[in-house]
């Protein structure tokens, strides 16, 4: 698929991606990595040369990223002007990796914060790592992460408001069908913004820029006025039920699948 596209693909990941595991299994995906690092983690340097007796080094300094005096001289660093978070530092180191990802060499950056625009809220530095063929420029390339908030939004407005994940459907293709159908959803709530008048419930404030949620709440006044393919609903009786002989399948069950539970030491 990155082969059709004319920008090679970058791909966001949180902390929980940040492990030499999902390094190693990536490595034939062709696409960039900007993954987020706990502070906790460690990662290494080049390898020194060959020596001549034993095995090669496959590991160089190791640099812990919450401890300070464990930190190499950074390859590059740089102070932008932000509108939203105010003067922030960047730094990198080159080729570093994870212990057991000797073969995928990283670009770690540190992002901080040093005079912040939001009054006395204080922001942690954030670590990033990236992996890819051609690196952005350091300016913007921790600028990437940030966008991922808000794709988390909109996972937490399809599950809650538009119930990406209420029904209990029994296949895995109408499962894909109705995961097909959140985007869908999304642009018809935004195409319909400017069209929909604000119907606030008694407890909420007008809106001027109407929220996806506002819009959703609105929506049946456009439907009215559209109308729909939809046949009239029919008048309540007594259901015929199911066909004589019809004998439906019986409802596949799957395993419940179980987290081990972690052993103390």
């Amino acid at each position: 698929m990155s082969r059709q596209l004319k920008v090679r693909p970058l791909a966001v990941y949180d902390r929980g991606y940040g492990n030499a595991s999902f390094v190693n299994q990536t490595a034939e995906i062709e696409a960039d990595l900007v993954l987020r690092l706990a502070s906790s983690r460690c990662v290494y340097g080049v390898p020194p040369a060959y020596g001549g007796r034993g095995a090669p080094a496959k590991h160089g300094h190791k640099m812990k990223l919450n401890h300070p005096q464990t930190w190499s001289l950074p390859t590059e660093t740089i102070e932008v002007e932000d509108a939203k978070l105010g003067r922030v530092r960047v730094m990198r180191w080159s080729e570093s990796h994870f212990q057991k990802s000797p073969k995928r060499p990283m670009e770690i950056l540190r992002v901080e914060v040093l005079e912040s625009k939001a009054g006395k809220r204080r922001f942690q530095p954030l670590w990033l790592a990236w992996l890819g063929e051609t690196m952005p420029l350091l300016e913007t390339l921790w600028l990437t992460y940030l966008r991922r908030f808000a794709l988390e939004h909109w996972y937490r407005f399809a599950k809650q408001r538009l119930y990406w994940t209420h029904p209990q459907v029994c296949s895995v293709q109408a499962t894909e069908r109705w995961s097909d159908l959140m985007p869908l959803l999304s642009w018809q709530l935004w195409l319909a913004r400017q069209d929909c008048t604000d119907h606030p419930l008694p407890w909420q404030s007008p809106q001027d820029s109407l929220s996806p949620g506002r819009v959703a709440q609105a929506f049946a006044s456009i439907l009215a006025a559209i109308g729909t393919p939809a046949p009239a609903p029919k008048q309540r009786g007594k259901s015929p039920g199911r066909a004589q002989g019809y004998h439906p399948s019986v409802r596949p069950r799957y395993p419940t699948v179980k987290k081990r539970v972690s052993k103390r030491k």
